[in-house]
């Protein structure tokens, strides 16, 4: 059983910020989490949080401390009326690595408490962050006792990864890797597991980069077969694939186990919409990234990341042609998106109208054919343009953000790249902020929600 803890980068810095005060002495903090459990995962995803004033407090010393917990019954009261968990957070100023006899005591009389307010016997979570804001915790169990977490998930500018204790052994071709981005990002990228919604232009070459950067497990999803007009922008495929109109996800993980680097593949042949399966294989990924053109696709994956906490990579590819046989433009761009900041809708790559199109297109193909959104090229009678050195180009950008988040190596902070258009007309990229983009009021109030009916506040999923 993995046990996971995931924090977003808003709420991160909202406890670093109070629970390391100038003083040196320990604070603490309360948390409302939501879960994601089935037979191999238990997943807890901060909600909400309120933060226990250091005044409030009957001792602060730098590693002891008594606080009133009847600052947490509000959220006690909710515990037990709905599927949420409780966490309680506290500091550690010391640089102290472990739980202490006095942390053991302090959270069996918490937890104690918590159960007995619990409308279930799930468990909750106790957690203590260090100094530099690396976070350790343990699940609480009915019985009381504790297990450690596996895996804690901070998904905010930087994408940082805790608990990941696994050493893996180096060859030549870990070399390379470390040679470049560093030991501890080659050992996270080993136990990270990704999503790729989308395998054809974008995700086929982003695919490749990333098994060949050594990552550990890689989720495959795309509900559609090979085509001869495939075979000018999907790595791997061939004439022969297409002639028996071999499924995508296929094609792909079998090129991947022959690469032979120790990649482990979950390929699922299906549509986000109609499969819960490939949902809860995203919802236990890393990353995801978002390699597809449907606007209500993408939609999806961003609602879904903002529940379940997940850091969100979306590639968008565009040429737009001039009716005359020629091209005006060729763009493409990479959205990072992190839960509780802005979206694709609030970012305006879509407006509710494109939604509500894309949604009726989808159930009703033949009727609103005509409502066909984002396509490659726009005046030009041909399916599948050659676009792979386009493609190509996007992935590899959005690879390296990607590497960015784990490991920062370029000049500016990783928040200045949320956003980058990469103009090959112009020969140009265009980089925008975090800070300049507009927050979505909706997901902010949504982050870490986890499992909720209607799931994820989308009825129409099946």
């Amino acid at each position: 059983m993995e046990l996971q803890l995931r924090i977003s980068g808003l709420h991160h810095q909202m406890l670093k910020n109070h629970l390391l005060p100038t003083d040196g002495l320990e604070s603490v903090a309360v948390a409302l989490c939501g879960r994601y459990i089935d037979e191999e995962n238990i997943i807890l995803t901060v909600h909400d949080i309120i933060l226990i004033p250091d005044e409030d407090c009957y001792s602060r010393d730098e590693d002891l401390l008594q606080w009133p917990t009847q600052r947490a019954i509000p959220y006690f009261e909710r515990i037990g009326k709905s599927d949420l968990a409780i966490m309680k957070i506290h500091s550690h100023p010391g640089g102290y690595n472990k739980f202490s006899g006095t942390d053991d005591k302090s959270d069996s009389e918490f937890f104690d408490s918590a159960f007995g307010w619990a409308l279930n016997d799930k468990p909750h979570v106790s957690a203590v962050m260090l100094p530099d804001g690396e976070v350790f915790a343990r699940f609480f169990y009915c019985d009381l006792h504790h297990e450690p977490v596996n895996k804690i998930l901070i998904t905010g500018d930087a994408i940082k990864l805790y608990g990941n204790d696994v050493k893996s052994t180096h060859d030549g071709f870990a070399l390379r890797t470390i040679q470049t981005f560093g030991d501890k990002t080659y050992q996270d990228l080993k136990q990270m597991t990704v999503g790729v919604v989308g395998c054809s232009g974008t995700g086929s070459p982003l695919i490749e980069q990333l098994v060949r950067l050594g990552i550990g497990k890689i989720i495959l999803i795309d509900p559609d077969t090979v085509e001869h007009k495939n075979l000018n922008r999907i790595l791997n495929t061939t004439l022969k694939d297409a002639e028996k109109h071999a499924p995508k996800v296929l094609v792909i993980a079998d090129a991947i186990k022959k690469i032979g680097l120790g990649t482990e593949v979950v390929p699922l042949q299906a549509n986000l919409y109609d499969s819960m399966e490939a949902l809860s294989e995203l919802i236990k990924c890393d990353s995801v990234f978002g390699c597809m053109d449907s606007v209500d696709g993408r939609h999806l994956l961003n609602q879904l990341c903002s529940f379940y906490l997940i850091p969100y990579f979306d590639l968008g590819v565009k040429l737009e042609a001039d009716g005359k046989g020629g091209i005006n433009k060729i763009c493409g761009s990479v959205h990072y998106l992190q839960p509780g900041k802005s979206s694709l809708i609030s970012r305006g790559v879509y407006t509710t109208d494109d939604l509500r199109a894309a949604s009726q297109y989808r159930k009703n193909p033949e009727e609103f054919e005509s409502l066909r959104k984002n396509a490659y090229i726009k005046n030009v009678n041909v399916n599948t343009p050659a676009v792979i050195s386009v493609n190509m180009n996007i992935a590899s950008h959005a690879v390296n953000e990607f590497l960015n988040r784990i490991h920062s190596y370029k000049a500016d902070p990783a928040c200045n790249y949320a956003l980058s258009t990469i103009d090959i007309t112009e020969n140009c990229i265009i980089n925008v902020s975090e800070d300049d983009l507009p927050v979505d009021s909706y997901l902010r109030k949504k982050v870490g929600r986890g499992d909720i009916v209607p799931f994820i506040e989308m009825p129409e999923l099946k």
